[in-house]
């Protein structure tokens, strides 16, 4: 599809057609992106979005265990005596 330019006071903009934005289930929020002379209109992504299910499937698997636990449990003489843990 072709479209041109429009001028938007002081800026540039382009209209997208509605097919396309409901096609690209492109929403609201919109990130720019120039890679390779080309812009990129992508979906803005919601930060920490699909954690939650994330967190479900690591206490499923047990993959939610705190590391330094293991790491504390696991010094040697040198991290006890040279090391102050706070």
């Amino acid at each position: 599809m072709k479209t041109h330019i429009v001028k938007i006071g002081n800026s540039q903009g382009i209209r997208i057609p509605k097919i396309l934005l409901e096609e690209s289930r492109i929403g609201m929020d919109v990130e720019l992106v120039v890679q390779h002379e080309q812009i990129i209109v992508r979906s803005l992504k919601k930060t920490r979005s699909g954690w939650d299910e994330s967190f479900r499937k690591m206490a499923t698997n047990n993959d939610d265990k705190i590391l330094d636990e293991e790491h504390l449990a696991s010094q040697s003489s040198w991290d006890s005596t040279e090391w102050v843990w706070d």
